[in-house]
């Protein structure tokens, strides 16, 4: 009887290597075509640049920021993070959700509730000026990019802090309870080896988000006495109009990035494996003296940074000139461009990473050889370091001899955006479709379902809800973006970042609130829309 059932002959896949061969291509071409470029412009340039005294001030500010940037959110974060971790209070889930918020939020928003906040005829001015204390331009320059840096990053760090806290088992709170241990060693011998083991990787990527912040800088940096490298090669391109320099610049920036995240990779570490209670721990040092005052300190401290631009934001839209700000034609004009740009950067960064990880899961799937499929997905994440105005900037080297380069400006940024997005499409599309292939390959085979056939049948319905997703993603960071955009951006080229820039510029709040208030419903629109419209409805408990 065994001997009457025939294994099932897995059906032969000639043009495996295709879509993967098709998407590399692109990749490479858009991303070292540009970096030659670079190369040829810049010379010997990147060496000789550092002699000049303006570009090593330039080089040591983006370092300098960085570094500050970098100790300021881990030093407001970690006592945040204890203070949550500490204390049960009513909002607390709330809040652990708008910390989320500020990793999906385009910078450019919330640089507009910084500056609703901060800025000159922002409330907290108005409100010392009313005390008659005269608190002077304080937003612009170091003091403005630092600040905008904590309300990004300290967050983060918060929320991964705190997870590492609260995955201490409950066995040793309750041994630190029997043995009467101060808030100072619980700090000592529970808190900080778990806190330790996750600074090095917190540390050199939120250095790594700071030294290639360019939105951040462009909109706070106040001048060249607080500009950084990213910024130094885009007033070289667009002011200067010097592509030496612009792609010397580029370079060093290139090569400063790709050193960064080596190391943040060597750095980074796994999330915490181990299960806890979903019962939250009493901790012993909770009514201690001492740290009600402390954990209320660290709150007030990092809310008074966090809140308030978000709370400009929504405020925003009560404003009474907001309907006449709303119909302004340029508006919508920069609306119309903005949605154009943005479904085509995320369908064509959808299609190459999808067609990348069809190669990379037949390799890693049914031919069993991780390395090659590993060296496939590379080709779509090394465009993780090159920087969004380091591309923008060799794809300008590379066709002003060709074409007039504003012409193209649409399609260059649709590029641009594309290929930031690839990462995130890669690493939402990666599991789900090779999850596809272990369960349901040998199936389809035996039956003899194939091509457009098994698309539809088989691969669609699984798929469906993670490439919405990937799509939804692509499509808000390109809806968001102001690097590609500052380099191409015209009078007849314009979208809602770029035009909230100039708003925010010269000051027109009513203008720019109009222009946030629809950027921020198009970003919620366009997630809504795409993930129930192209991802179904029917939502799956798993």
């Amino acid at each position: 009887m065994a001997a009457s059932r025939h294994p099932v002959i897995p059906h032969s896949r000639p043009l495996w290597w295709l879509p993967g061969s098709a998407a590399t291509a692109v990749i490479l071409l858009l991303s070292l075509g540009p970096l030659a470029a670079l190369l040829w412009q810049a010379g010997g340039l990147p060496s000789t640049l550092l002699a000049d005294p303006y570009l090593r001030h330039v080089l040591g500010f983006s370092l300098g920021q960085a570094l500050l940037s970098t100790l300021l959110s881990l030093g407001l974060a970690i006592p945040v993070a204890r203070a949550l971790a500490r204390r049960r209070f009513r909002g607390r889930r709330l809040l652990l959700k708008l910390f989320g918020l500020s990793l999906v939020l385009p910078v450019i928003i919330a640089i507009f509730g910084i500056v609703a906040v901060h800025g000159s005829q922002g409330w907290l001015p108005h409100a010392l000026r009313s005390l008659g204390l005269d608190p002077g331009n304080y937003l612009y320059g170091l003091f403005g990019i630092l600040l905008a840096h904590v309300f990004f990053n300290m967050p983060l760090a918060a929320r991964l802090i705190l997870q590492g806290i609260e995955s201490i088992p409950e066995s040793s709170w309750r041994l630190a309870s029997q043995l009467g241990m101060r808030s100072s060693h619980i700090f000592r011998l529970l808190e900080w080896p778990i806190i330790r083991g996750l600074l090095p990787g917190l540390a050199s990527l939120i250095f790594m988000l700071c030294f290639t912040s360019f939105t951040t800088v462009l909109a706070l940096g106040g001048g060249p006495k607080s500009t950084t490298l990213e910024v130094a090669v885009y007033q070289a391109l667009r002011f200067d109009f010097d592509l030496a320099t612009a792609g010397g610049l580029a370079l060093v920036q290139l090569l400063l990035t790709a050193g960064l995240l080596l190391l943040q990779h060597k750095l980074q570490t796994s999330p915490s494996s181990r299960l806890t209670s979903r019962r939250p721990c009493l901790r012993p040092d909770r009514q201690q003296p001492g740290t009600r005052w402390v954990d209320g300190t660290a709150l007030i401290l990092g809310l008074a940074i966090f809140l308030p631009p978000l709370l400009a934001i929504v405020v925003a839209g009560f404003n009474p000139g907001l309907l006449t700000a709303l119909g302004s034609s340029r508006l919508w004009q920069a609306g119309a461009q903005s949605l154009g740009i943005a479904l085509a950067a995320g369908s064509l960064a959808t299609l190459l990473g999808a067609a990348l990880l069809l190669t990379s899961r037949h390799l890693r799937v049914r031919a069993r050889k991780r390395r090659a499929a590993a060296l496939w997905e590379t080709s779509g994440s090394m465009i993780l370091m090159i920087p969004a105005v380091v591309l923008s900037t060799g794809l300008f080297i590379l066709f002003m001899p060709f074409t007039d380069v504003f012409a193209l400006g649409p399609w260059l940024v649709v590029l641009v955006n594309a290929l930031m997005a690839l990462p995130y499409v890669l690493r939402t599309l990666s599991a789900p479709m090779q999850l596809v292939v272990r369960q349901y390959d040998r199936l389809a085979d035996s039956l003899g379902v194939r091509g457009l056939q098994r698309l539809r049948l088989v691969e669609w319905p699984l798929l469906r809800r993670p490439l919405a997703l990937a799509m939804a993603l692509s499509m808000i960071l390109s809806l968001g973006d102001l690097g590609a955009i500052a380099m191409f951006g015209s009078q007849a080229l314009t979208t809602l970042p770029w035009l909230l820039y100039q708003q925010l510029g010269s000051y027109r709040l009513t203008d720019a609130a109009a222009t946030a208030l629809l950027l921020l419903t198009f970003c919620f629109s366009l997630f809504w829309l795409v993930e129930r419209g192209l991802g179904g409805k029917n939502l799956d408990a798993g």
